[in-house]
């Protein structure tokens, strides 16, 4: 079941303390961004639609003490979790009551934006390639003089 726009909507409205918000489908939900930034994401994983925002090590605490659930969801019969969380009900009454929650979520993302900038890429397949030995081309012959057209009359 695709997640609702009107929830999205107002899911930019609770996160908007932190800059303007836009939602954008993806995977069936909506992806939600501030600045180019994903903050939060809206999706149904089976319990209704719910916000999941942004987090990483060292706010998951946080959002668990809460009573936050981790985004999890199956793969094959494989479970799979990312770093995003439920906010607490009443966070959702309000963006006031929101606020922290979505600071929290922006600087989440700055910070994975900023490891991603600093840390060095792989090598590309072309890089990683040790370099040909050049083989030079034998030089082409330089072109010939042009006879002079003058006469030798005297």
């Amino acid at each position: 079941m695709a997640a609702d726009p009107r929830f999205a909507e107002y899911c930019c409205e609770l996160l908007s303390s932190v800059g303007p918000c836009r939602a954008k489908r993806m995977f069936g939900g909506f992806g939600i961004s501030t600045d180019g930034l994903t903050i939060a994401i809206v999706a149904n994983l089976g319990s209704g639609e719910r916000l999941w925002l942004k987090a990483n090590e060292e706010t998951r605490r946080r959002f668990e003490e809460a009573g936050g659930e981790r985004f999890t969801y199956l793969v094959k019969g494989a479970a799979k979790s990312i770093n995003f969380y439920t906010v607490p009900e009443e966070a959702l009454e309000s963006p006031q009551l929101m606020a922290p929650w979505a600071r929290q979520a922006l600087d989440c993302a700055l910070k994975a934006q900023s490891a991603r900038v600093s840390r060095p890429r792989p090598a590309t397949r072309s890089q990683a390639k040790p370099a040909r030995p050049e083989t030079r081309r034998p030089a082409a012959p330089a072109p010939k003089a042009r006879a002079s057209r003058k006469s030798a009359k005297g």
